[in-house]
């Protein structure tokens, strides 16, 4: 054990001595956040962390998430003295164009690193995905998240704890850097570890307060927490900047790199490079547990009404029978947006997280990471608590498929609290996300199916109440396509709808053929991408497109064809934007569309009244 013992100081120095060397090349960084962690990250690539680092994708591996990402120097170290990465890479931190970012993304060179973190208050919640994943396949791996005493006022962290400690998660445990000073001064709670150890107790979880500097009691901890029969917290009580004079729990150091002079005189004090080669520990070997359900055989078919909603939950159930990488978490609407549908043929692969909606997407962005098909499904206006994990899980590569249900004014009496009158302006400005909006049951089986194999975010809006069938189910629905339902050489106008509003725009268009106005009518199923070239050839041939959506008018559909419109060239003719401008209350579904001036009657006068 001396031997060891001796290691695992040396190691810590190390890196130590390589978060100051790489921060101070990058003249920017977090070397004294990295200072605290080092013991804790060394005695576990040494000894605990259970990886074949030939193969980070070996689903028996161990799983670390560093959630204090602004620490990153420390975890890139680590993967040095591994042989992940180079030293010369190593000194890349923060540089335009190098992989070494200033917080953990996984990129395609460093695969070693399964989620991107910075944004605290979320590794706790990928942990509990990734935990969830393990148990699935059978996997021997156990999931390590590194917390900051920080980021334990995150509600994220609570929930994600609460939620743990329901499901049993015996494989998840969590590592607090409780080294008392934050961004400004010190955390909320200080250096008072029994705060943290009793709210876990109470939590549900085992705790264990320990040195975070003591290499033997690290050891100790970590495998008691490996056999323990629940999560774990350890509580480990540390130094900001430990082992240097000058910062060890100083004030005023968070975020700063030393000069070229200071970070001699502290490498000196940590005793000088080293260059250690670590191997940890290989993974147990195992046989995956096989999945299988009973096939429901073909997907489901409408020649009725139907609510989006309901299609959604229906098509998941289906897809859930036919492919046993997919996986649903619900935020306790389940029957509301029909995802418990999937309890009749996969119900372990059915994730309940109940109301903790940042707990629902970081579980799935853990799930994802470890090859699962994740979808999470809440009222559209519920993701606004969970958009940090969408945005950071587009920064991470992460591949989330969201739906969100009860758009618009259109769900009614339940009022503004329900309504989702942002999120296609929300799910729009995500890097790389599409966003789907079927208009009946038919077009929301295919799209919920496309979704399977989309990369990154996904986004479907559904609708509460049950619309005709506009499609039969042979009808294809390519992502960033649109669907034409009526047009002719006479056409005066073109009305573009989605979802709910596409069955208004096909009634208006009923009345003003009465009136002697031909109207073109398009489903913008696809909101992102949008398809330009239809819409162009619309407005280039009318002269006048009517966008209408249940949605604020802000940042929606209008906006998308405005957007996809001005890039196809100078235009000739006019776009009106119909969409909700002002605060709804409670109402039925017809009485708030009439409100909102999107329903037949309200498209009808806009038109007469523009081309008059």
């Amino acid at each position: 054990m001396d031997d060891r013992t001796h290691l695992w100081n040396e190691f810590a120095a190390q890196l130590a001595v390589d978060s100051i060397r790489c921060t101070t090349a990058a003249g920017s960084g977090h070397p004294t956040s990295s200072m605290s962690a080092a013991h804790l990250t060394a005695v576990l690539y040494a000894e605990h962390l259970r990886t074949q680092v030939s193969d980070p994708d070996d689903p028996a591996n161990d799983r670390f998430v560093l959630s204090k990402g602004h620490a990153a120097p420390v975890l890139y170290a680590a993967l040095k003295a591994i042989g992940a990465i180079s030293d010369e890479e190593l000194l890349t931190l923060r540089k335009f164009g190098s992989p070494i970012q200033g917080h953990p993304a996984p990129v395609p060179e460093l695969p070693w690193v399964d989620v991107a973190t910075g944004s605290l208050g979320q590794g706790l919640p990928i942990g509990v995905g990734m935990a969830f994943a393990m148990r699935l396949n059978g996997s021997p791996g156990h999931v390590w998240v590194m917390v900051g005493d920080s980021e334990m006022a995150e509600g994220s962290v609570w929930e994600s704890m609460e939620t743990a400690s329901f499901h049993g998660l015996a494989g998840l445990t969590a590592i607090l850097d409780l080294n008392r000073l934050g961004q400004r001064g010190p955390t909320m709670h200080g250096g008072n570890a029994s705060v943290f150890r009793d709210r876990a107790v109470a939590f549900g979880w085992h705790a264990i307060e320990i040195d975070g500097h003591d290499v033997v009691e690290i050891d100790a901890a970590y495998a008691e927490a490996r056999h323990a029969d629940r999560p774990t917290l350890i509580v480990a009580r540390t130094e900001k900047g430990h082992g240097v004079s000058f910062l060890a729990n100083a004030e005023g150091w968070h975020g700063k790199a030393l000069s070229e002079e200071q970070a001699a005189t502290a490498i000196q004090e940590l005793g000088g490079e080293r260059h250690l080669t670590i191997t940890p520990p290989k993974p147990e070997s195992f046989i995956p547990i096989e999945v299988s359900s009973p096939s429901v055989g073909e997907p489901p078919v409408y020649d009725g009404p139907a609510a989006t909603r309901e299609a959604f939950g229906d098509a998941l159930a289906w897809l859930a029978s036919q492919r046993p990488e997919i996986v649903v978490l619900d935020g306790e609407v389940g029957n509301s947006t029909y995802t418990d549908e999937v309890l009749g043929v996969a119900p372990e692969r059915f994730f309940e997280v109940y109301i903790a909606e940042q707990t629902m997407v970081g579980a799935q962005v853990g799930l994802q990471a470890l090859g699962k098909v994740a979808f999470s499904a809440t009222f559209g206006a519920f993701f606004t608590r969970a958009l940090d994990f969408v945005r950071m899980g587009a920064i991470g590569r992460a591949d989330l498929r969201l739906c969100g249900s009860h758009a618009g004014v259109s769900i009614g009496e339940d009022g503004p609290s329900q309504m989702a009158l942002e999120d296609l302006a929300t799910m729009r400005a995500v890097n790389g996300a599409t966003v789907l909006y079927p208009a009946d049951g038919n077009a929301t089986v295919k799209l919920v199916t496309a979704m399977c194999d989309l990369p990154g975010i996904s986004y479907i809006r559904t609708t509460r109440e049950a619309t005709s069938s506009l499609y039969g189910p042979d009808e294809a629905f390519p992502v960033g396509g649109s669907k034409t339902l009526a047009s002719s050489p006479d056409d005066r106008v073109t009305l573009v709808g989605a979802g709910i509003t596409l069955h208004e725009c096909v009634r208006a268009a009923d009345a003003l053929s009465g009136d002697g106005i031909v109207a073109r009518v398009i489903d913008c199923y696809s909101v992102k991408p949008i398809d330009a070239p239809t819409l162009r050839r619309a407005l280039d041939e009318t002269g006048l497109i009517v966008v209408v959506e249940d949605h604020r008018i802000e940042g929606g559909i209008g906006d998308a064809v405005l957007e996809a419109l001005a890039a196809t060239g100078p235009l000739s003719g006019r776009l009106i934007k119909l969409a909700v401008t002002q605060m709804p209350g409670s109402g039925s579904p017809e009485e708030l569309r009439a409100w909102a001036g999107i329903d037949r009657a309200s498209i009808a006068e806009r038109v007469r009244a523009a081309i008059a």
